[in-house]
């Protein structure tokens, strides 16, 4: 398994289009619309990939100078479970603090909240509903690791 930064438009990024499609989208019914794609563009887009085949994505959107939000996390639905989106995450996290971040904040469907609370992450503010599901906005502040 290998986790890594996914250029705009490239083979791998099309890959991520349909895994997020699959596991985000078409079980709603519900399609991209091209101005979600193009703001891609200006994501840091990560995948993680084994046999050259992406198993798992996610993409950080630059929020402000110090704040990242976490998008459009998505792992196979036969992998869930195994440990992929935590290592996605735990990447992201070392990603943004590489990059000067020292906030992480996202908006979580409600039936995934236990799994970023158990990665440090805490709710605030009221429930919403975003893509036609209940969601909550997250965040962590990202410590500095020093050696």
């Amino acid at each position: 398994m290998a986790i890594q930064i996914i250029d705009y438009g490239t083979h791998e990024y099309e890959q991520m289009v349909q895994l997020r499609y699959l596991v985000l989208r078409k079980p709603l019914g519900l399609e991209f619309t091209e101005n979600e794609l193009h703001d891609d563009k200006d994501d840091i887009l990560l995948g993680c990939f084994e046999n050259n085949k992406l198993i798992g994505c996610c993409a950080l959107k630059k929020m402000d100078k110090n704040t990242l939000q976490l998008r459009q996390m998505a792992v196979n639905a036969g992998l869930q479970g195994k440990g992929i989106g935590r290592a996605i995450l735990v990447f992201a996290e070392n990603i943004a603090r590489d990059f000067g971040y020292a906030k992480m904040v996202m908006h979580a469907r409600k039936g995934a909240i236990g799994f970023y609370e158990k990665l440090g992450y805490t709710t605030y503010g009221d429930e919403f509903t975003e893509v036609t599901l209940p969601h909550y906005a997250m965040e962590k502040k990202l410590k500095r690791k020093y050696l």
